[in-house]
């Protein structure tokens, strides 16, 4: 019978996270492996989605200790895997900091130091106060997923794949830099005019929701798909030549041409008889619609009144999904009329206007005023 295992004591890790907390580590502290220094009981909301939680830490003495407020990080730091997720309360790190990966989600930085040096990805998502990048930052994989503040990237730049999804201010491509040949992730950024004239050939690239541009520039490769919804991306005179045959997407699904460029042929009886449900969905976007709802002949299951005016509920049965519901209501200061798709069990307009204030019972809204 096999005896107990002794107690091997504190990996090296846990010892160097002790002496980063604790305000004792030395300059140059090499740690390998994975150096954990995340906010306790943090956890990121992709991960969260896909179904992939953080181990939480039990030990007492250990949750105190991550719950410790961390100010700065020892110079010249080497870890394989530095993990400083959720540390709102660090503005800056280290010079001479070396990693494989950098994960920095919802960090507090404002920008990164001269000197870093990360060889496979930093990961910066929902860093909203960062601002700036050092000249000459490479790295194979920057994701810079909803940093709200980030105006421009740096001269030099040198990446694989780039994340700038949800970057709504950010307009500012540096004069020289390389974009080598992965996905370039542009997705919401509603600022962004064009695309330097610099990049070649890339895996993927997705411009949805970016209504501002309206051209890509000659010579650019993309040997997977473009994503193009919502943007300014509206004729095939708007792509170049060279992406003849690239694969177009619309919100993720796969589309021909004809209905990404040329919605106005798409009729009433293609889009009931298409089988594909998210194909269906897409080519209801580009019909639009309320112009739908009319043309289908779509039931009126409930009207009222607002202080808009008339309010009605259209329902329409669709083969193979759920039915299309929506209501009609007008804006009381502009006149406006919006149609809103809302959920297919939705029984009156009531419920619709509560729904899409955010509340699940209509007894629970009771606006003082509608503007």
């Amino acid at each position: 019978m096999a005896g107990k295992q002794k107690n091997s004591g504190p990996t090296p890790q846990e010892i160097a996270e002790r002496q980063i907390l604790g305000g004792t580590a030395p300059p140059g502290l090499r740690v390998p492996g994975v150096l954990d220094l995340a906010r306790f009981g943090y956890e990121d909301p992709a991960a969260v989605r896909r179904g992939v939680r953080r181990k939480v830490i039990s030990v007492p003495d250990e949750a105190l200790l991550r719950q410790r407020e961390l100010r700065s990080l020892p110079e010249r730091l080497h870890a394989d895997v530095l993990d400083l997720r959720g540390r709102t309360e660090l503005s800056q790190l280290p010079a001479g900091l070396r990693a494989y990966e950098l994960l920095l989600n919802e960090a507090g930085v404002r920008t990164l130091p001269a000197d870093l040096l990360v060889e496979m990805r930093i990961d910066l998502t929902g860093c909203e106060v960062l601002e700036s990048l050092p000249a000459g930052l490479s790295v194979g994989s920057l994701i810079l997923s909803r940093c709200t503040g980030l105006m421009a990237l740096p001269e030099g730049l040198d990446v694989w794949s780039l994340d700038l999804t949800g970057c709504w201010a950010f307009d500012g491509w540096p004069k020289q830099a390389q974009i080598r040949s992965g996905r370039l992730q542009l997705r919401g950024c509603t600022a962004l005019r064009s695309l330097p004239s610099y990049l070649r050939k890339l895996a993927a690239v997705n411009v949805r929701d970016c209504p501002n541009l309206t051209s890509l520039p000659p010579g650019l490769e993309i040997t997977g798909w473009l994503d193009l919804a919502h943007s300014g991306l509206t004729t095939e005179e708007s792509l170049p030549e060279s992406l003849e045959s690239v694969q177009i997407r619309w919100a993720g699904v796969p589309i021909d041409r004809r209905i990404a460029f040329h919605p106005e042929t798409i009729e009433v009886a293609e889009v009931l008889a298409e089988k594909n449900a998210e194909v269906r969905r897409v080519l209801l976007d580009r019909y639009g619609y309320s112009k739908f709802l009319i043309d289908a002949r779509a039931d009126v299951v409930d009207r009222d009144t607002d202080p808009g005016g008339e309010r009605q509920l259209f329902r329409l049965a669709m083969a193979g999904d759920e039915d299309l519901v929506a209501m009609s209501c007008y804006c009381p200061s502009t006149g406006r009329q919006y149609i809103i798709r809302v959920p297919p069990t939705t029984p009156t307009c009531r419920h619709a206007a509560a729904w899409i204030a955010g509340y699940d019972n209509p007894d629970d809204y009771n606006p003082v005023i509608e503007t």
